[in-house]
């Protein structure tokens, strides 16, 4: 039986053992509500939540206060957007996004669009990237969010967000961007990034599942958004519902990991994934990277096989966990929106293998991947 090798790291990545143990002691001993403020259990509990809370807060140059805990991105960003669009005051009210975003913020903006706000999709460039005159025209009088993703999912293009947000700021729009994926990867704060908010998710960054955040800034400018769970206060009141004490430590440990490992880990995923787009590129013909090399997360190569059927390729490649795009949408027959809004033709966007390296993948790893993708 060939081994089993995961390459599918911008689904989810496993969680880091160190994390684990890092958690354990909040299910099996201290396993108290942070919000029982009349006995030690309480108070032990509380505590590990500033701490993570604290830590968080550092990794992205942010303050304590400005960590709102969700179940995940997904969560975070329907805060971020619907939240924004409750808490203005304007009249008329105008989101710019862009088409290739995840699912939870198109989705989001759908229904909106539904209640009667006005979206503005921006198309991309072929490299992925936004172009950053399209979007200053795109801009309105009524216009009063930006969200656009810092890193995509399925072909890890990064976009100029420090740039978009800059412009924001001039206007006096709100820029939110969706760090899922670049949180813990790349160089991600407030300043370095010019957002209002920003959501991150703890799976993506070998933490455990159901836990997430939004980062809300509070100071030049201040930022005020209207609760979408409601139902005992917590978070400040933006956020309703008992903390899971274990995922927070766990997240806030994931991201400590990932922040003091982060240059070198970068240099590492760059030359894996280097050595297998020059196989894969050397070995095979009519072959297509999909998305900019340029600007990406150093574990994506994204690329379409000229000629072959995708989930065939999928079926073929025994044991080697790949995705044909992204994990919220592999149930469709579609091809990837995000590979049509780049202009890939269907054919080739039906052949696309994501593959997502990451901490625990090794050169064997590659090697063994890119020899069964040839002989398939």
């Amino acid at each position: 039986m060939l081994k089993p090798i995961y390459m599918d790291y911008q689904a989810t990545t496993p969680m880091d053992p160190r994390v684990f143990d890092a958690m354990k002691p909040y299910f099996l001993e201290h396993y108290g509500n942070a919000a029982s403020r009349t006995h030690a259990f309480g108070w032990k509990a509380e505590e590990a939540v500033q701490k993570a809370r604290e830590t968080l807060a550092s990794t992205l140059g942010a303050n304590a206060k400005e960590v709102v805990f969700t179940s995940g991105a997904t969560e975070a960003n329907n805060l971020a957007i619907k939240g924004a669009v409750e808490a203005s005051n304007a009249k008329k009210k105008h989101i710019i996004t862009v088409k290739t975003e995840h699912k939870a913020v198109l989705d989001v903006c759908a229904e909106l669009e539904n209640k009667g706000v006005r979206i503005t999709t921006l198309d991309v460039n072929t490299d992925g990237r936004i172009n950053i005159e399209a979007l200053e025209n795109a801009i309105e009088d009524d216009t009063i969010l930006v969200s656009v993703m810092h890193a995509n999912n399925e072909i890890g293009v990064v976009q100029p967000i420090a740039e978009i947000g800059a412009i924001c700021r001039e206007k006096s729009i709100l820029f939110h961007t969706d760090a899922a994926q670049s949180f813990g990867k790349l160089p991600l704060t407030w300043s370095s990034s010019n957002a209002d908010l920003i959501s991150i998710s703890g799976h993506k960054v070998y933490g455990p599942k159901g836990i997430g955040a939004l980062l809300i800034r509070r100071t030049k400018p201040r930022i005020q958004l209207v609760a979408q769970m409601v139902g005992g206060g917590h978070e400040r009141g933006l956020r309703s519902g008992t903390l899971p004490v274990p995922l927070i430590v766990g997240f806030a440990e994931a991201a400590k990991l990932a922040m003091s490992e982060r240059e070198e880990e970068a240099t590492r995923l760059l030359s894996l994934r280097n050595h297998l787009k020059h196989r894969l590129t050397n070995e095979l013909t009519h072959t297509r990277i999909n998305g900019t090399l340029a600007h990406r997360l150093p574990g994506n190569l994204n690329i379409s096989f000229g000629y072959v059927e995708g989930e065939a390729l999928l079926m073929g490649l025994e044991n080697i966990a790949v995705s044909s795009g992204s994990a919220c949408t592999s149930d469709s027959l579609a091809p990837s929106y995000v590979l049509k809004a780049i202009g890939v033709p269907d054919a080739l966007a039906h052949s696309a293998i994501r593959f997502g390296i990451g901490r625990y993948s090794t050169m064997d790893d590659i090697d063994d991947v890119a020899t069964r993708v040839v002989a398939s």
